[in-house]
């Protein structure tokens, strides 16, 4: 272990601190899911149907990972670069890595997706409804390889079915509402120190198609706008680069705070 009990304590606080700020209301997210029932009136059928067949595909993510894993060895490379003197071959090595390690990788593999995810929201944004068909899957997707990213890079395996469901409640936390956040904190809040708490989130999981609804849902009033030919560009882009923020903030907190834990169990024992 590379930090002092002392160092983990403090940074563990910071994160907790972060938890409580997100519980916390906001009016204008109260009315953010209005603006879909509209556009679900207003969406052609073939279209809807186009999404319900795509976002059907995430489900497998669950059971399997399906077309939706990302790649470990990319992020060992990454890790060696930054510690040459260390050898990393397996996720047991990365688990060794100072925090701070962790952190960096974590948050430049989040920048990237981040930027991928904005340039995204652009290219769709030129065709207004039709396009947007198309951006609402493929932000899932990256939304989906962020988290897996984070979690490889705090140690964890995403291969791991019990990770896949931890990421999909990632993905749901960052989506909800005040009321959601809380209960999602709490069901998570001792996910790897008690058997119990993962298996209540592993049946909650079993409705995940609520779970990708609410995530597009997410996409509100700025993905309405990008309804908008051309002007879409903006809007969809500002859409996109703000769920990936929120996505990527949301993985690296709660990754990180049982990385923390693990490392305060291990020195405790």
């Amino acid at each position: 272990m590379t930090e002092q009990q002392e160092d983990l304590q403090t940074q563990l606080k910071e994160i907790r601190k972060w938890e409580k700020e997100q519980q916390r209301v906001w009016f204008w997210k109260k009315l953010s899911r209005l603006p879909f029932q509209l556009l679900d009136k207003l969406t052609p059928q073939f279209i809807q149907k186009k999404i319900g067949v795509i976002l059907d595909e995430t489900g497998s993510f669950i059971q399997t990972g399906g077309q939706y894993l990302t790649s470990e060895k990319q992020i060992l490379k990454k890790f060696k670069k930054r510690l040459p003197q260390q050898a990393f071959e397996t996720l047991q090595d990365i688990q060794e890595a100072p925090l701070a390690v962790m952190d960096d990788i974590a948050a430049a593999m989040g920048r990237a997706r981040i930027n991928a995810a904005t340039v995204q929201g652009a290219a769709t944004g030129v065709g207004g409804v039709f396009t947007l068909a198309a951006d609402i899957p493929a932000m899932l997707g990256l939304s989906l390889k962020t988290l897996q990213d984070i979690a490889i890079a705090y140690g964890f395996d995403p291969k791991d079915k019990k990770e896949r469901v931890f990421i999909v409640k990632l993905l749901q936390l960052a989506s909800s509402d005040v009321i959601g956040k809380k209960a999602i904190l709490q069901d998570l809040k001792h996910y790897d120190q008690n058997e119990q708490a993962y298996q209540r989130v592993a049946s909650q999981i079993q409705g995940w198609r609520e779970v990708v609804y609410s995530y597009r849902d997410t996409f509100a009033t700025k993905k309405l706008l990008q309804m908008v030919p051309v002007a879409g560009i903006i809007f969809g882009a500002s859409a996109n680069r703000s769920a990936l923020e929120s996505i990527t903030e949301t993985g690296i907190m709660l990754y990180k705070k049982r990385r923390i834990l693990a490392r305060m169990e291990a020195a405790e024992s």
